[in-house]
C-alpha cells in the first residue's frame, strides 16, 4: 500500500510527535535517552514494534501486531512523525540530531551522541511479514467475491473444474496473491478499466489483478494488461468480432517505449516463442480477462475454425534499439519515447525466407510476394497485415538508406495487382473478387494504413515474419495503441 493509500485509511494518529520504535535495532537502543529527554518536554506518543517495554522510562504504545506501522507506512526505524490535527505534517528516519530538533523545535538533544546514525528496516516492510500484513491491513480493498475450498480439494484441478483456465495450470489467486499484484499499479482496485465483451461486463483493476495472477504474471507486468484490456475493448479492436470470426485470429500485443527495458521482455530471439515470462505472462492475462471476466470461451463465443497458438497469449516487444526506423506506436501516432500497447488482430506467423537477397529492391519484392499470399492471393483490401522485419533484412534496408515510409511505399507498388489476376475463376479457382470481365485496372493486397512493419527477432537467419490480419477497417479490427499508465 502506498504512505498516501496507508495516511487515508489508518485511525487518526495522536497530535504531538510520534516516534517509532524497536528494541533489536542499535539505533533505537542509542537515541533511547533523547524519547526520555522529549517525553519531559513535549506530547510524546512511542509505538514499540518488538516490544512493549522498550524504551524504559517513557509510555510505550504496544505495536507488536505491526498495524500503525504498516498503515503509517514506516519503513524504517527509528522515524519520527509531527502530527497535528492527526494528520502528519513531517517525518525524519534514522537519528539525525538536526532534523529532529527541527521536528520537535526542542534544542541540544542527544548531548554526546553522533551527529548522524541510519536506522534499521522497519519490521512493516520485512519480506516474509508483508503478504501477511497486506492480507490483515488492506485485504479490504479488494471486493472479489471469496471461494473457499474444501481442506482436501486440489487447489489447481478446482479452477479447471470451474472454468478459469485457458487449458493450461493457473496460479491460485490468493488475497496476499493480489493485494502483492496490486502494487504494480497506483490506480485504485475498483476503478473501472473497460467494458469487457463479449457479455459486457465492466472490468476492474482488481479483476484484472485476478486474472494477472492466474497467468502467472509480476506485478510490474500490470500495467501493461491493463493498457492491453483497455485497447482489447475498443470498438475500434472489436473483440466481440475478433473472438465470434470463425478465422483463427486473436489480439497480438506488441510493446514499444521504456518499460519493455524495465520488466525485461523480449524482443529479440525467439521473440514469438516461449522462454520470456513477462512476454508469455501479458497477452495470457489478456486472454484471461476476456475468458473469465468478459465470457469469451471457445466453443461457445469463441467459434474460431482452427485458431492457433497465439490465442493462448501473444505478446512481444519491439526491438527499438536495433530499429533502423520508428517504432511501430510512432506509425500509430503515439508520443515518441512513451510506454504504449497495440494491439492487432492477427494470426500465427509465418516466416519469410530470403538468404539471397543483398539489395532493398530484391528484399522487397521477396517481401511482397510473400504478403501477396495473405489468406489467399486472390483476397484483396480485406485482411490487414503486420510484418515483422528481423534484423538481417532490416540492415539490408538500413545499408542503403531505406526509411520506413519508402519500404512502405515500394511494398504498395509492388503490391498492386492486376485485377485479371484476381477475378473469381482466374487461373481456375473459383474463389476471387467479383470484377465484371474485361476488367482491366489493378487493385492494392491492402488498404491504406493496412500494412504494418515492426523490427524484432533474433540475428542470425535472414528470417522476417508476417502476420496476416482479421476483416480490416471498420467492418472488421483496426490497430489500437494504448498508453501504459502507472
Amino acid at each position: 500500500m502506498s504512505r498516501a493509500a496507508a495516511a487515508a485509511s489508518h485511525p487518526p494518529l495522536p497530535d504531538g510527535v510520534v516516534a517509532f520504535v524497536k528494541r533489536d535495532c542499535p539505533t533505537c537502543a542509542l537515541v533511547a535517552p533523547v524519547l526520555t529527554q522529549l517525553a519531559g518536554k513535549l506530547e510524546l506518543h512511542v509505538y514499540s514494534q518488538d516490544d512493549p517495554g522498550f524504551p524504559e522510562g517513557v509510555a510505550v504504545l504496544d505495536d507488536t501486531s505491526l498495524e500503525m506501522s504498516w498503515r503509517c507506512g514506516i519503513e524504517a526505524v527509528p522515524t519520527l512523525l509531527r502530527v497535528a490535527g492527526g494528520v502528519e505534517t513531517a517525518r525524519c528516519v534514522g537519528w539525525q540530531r538536526g532534523e529532529w530538533e527541527a521536528l520537535t523545535g526542542v534544542p541540544g538533544l542527544g548531548a554526546g551522541l553522533p551527529e548522524y546514525r541510519p536506522g534499521c528496516g522497519s519490521l512493516s516492510v520485512d519480506p516474509d511479514r508483508v503478504p501477511a500484513l497486506r492480507v490483515r491491513f488492506a485485504s479490504g480493498r479488494l471486493r472479489a467475491r471469496r471461494i473457499e475450498l474444501a481442506a482436501r480439494e486440489d487447489e489447481i484441478e478446482a479452477m479447471f473444474a470451474r472454468g478459469w483456465s485457458d487449458g493450461l495450470p493457473v496460479v491460485p489467486p490468493t488475497e496476499e496473491r493480489v493485494l502483492a499484484m496490486l502494487e504494480g499499479t497506483a490506480r485504485a482496485p475498483d476503478e473501472i478499466v473497460a467494458t469487457v465483451p463479449p457479455d459486457l461486463v465492466p472490468c476492474s483493476v482488481e479483476k484484472v489483478a485476478i486474472n494477472a495472477v492466474l497467468a502467472g504474471c509480476k506485478p510490474e507486468y500490470l500495467p501493461v494488461v491493463l493498457a492491453a484490456v483497455e485497447a482489447a475493448c475498443t470498438d475500434a479492436f472489436n473483440a466481440h468480432g475478433v473472438l465470434a470470426t470463425t478465422m483463427g485470429v486473436g489480439p497480438v500485443v506488441i510493446v514499444n517505449g521504456p518499460i519493455r527495458r524495465a520488466i525485461g521482455m523480449n524482443s529479440g530471439i525467439n521473440v514469438f516463442g516461449q522462454g520470456n515470462r513477462a512476454n508469455s505472462t501479458i497477452g495470457r492475462a489478456l486472454q484471461l480477462v476476456i475468458r473469465n471476466v468478459g465470457g469469451g470461451r471457445p466453443g461457445e463465443v469463441d467459434r474460431a475454425t482452427y485458431g492457433n497458438p497465439g490465442k493462448q497469449g501473444f505478446c512481444f516487444a519491439e526491438d527499438e534499439e536495433g530499429s533502423p526506423w520508428g517504432p511501430l506506436s510512432a506509425d500509430l501516432g503515439a508520443p515518441p519515447g512513451r510506454s504504449t500497447v497495440t494491439l492487432f488482430a492477427g494470426e500465427g506467423p509465418r516466416t519469410v525466407v530470403d538468404q539471397l537477397s543483398r539489395d532493398p529492391e530484391s528484399l522487397c519484392r521477396s517481401l511482397a510476394a510473400c504478403l501477396r499470399s495473405v489468406h489467399h492471393p486472390k483476397l484483396l483490401l480485406a485482411f490487414d497485415a503486420l510484418l515483422a522485419i528481423g534484423p538481417d533484412h532490416a540492415r539490408v534496408f538500413r545499408e542503403a538508406g531505406w526509411s520506413k515510409p519508402q519500404l512502405k511505399d515500394r511494398l504498395g507498388e509492388l503490391l498492386q495487382v492486376p485485377g485479371a489476376e484476381v477475378r473469381r475463376g482466374a487461373g481456375g479457382i473459383a474463389e476471387g473478387l467479383p470484377l465484371p470481365e474485361g476488367f482491366s485496372g489493378s487493385l492494392p493486397k491492402f488498404r491504406p494504413g493496412g500494412l504494418l512493419i515492426v523490427h524484432c527477432g533474433g540475428g542470425a537467419g535472414l528470417f522476417s515474419c508476417i502476420l496476416g490480419g482479421w476483416a480490416s477497417g471498420d467492418l472488421g479490427s483496426r490497430p489500437v495503441v494504448r498508453e501504459i499508465r502507472a
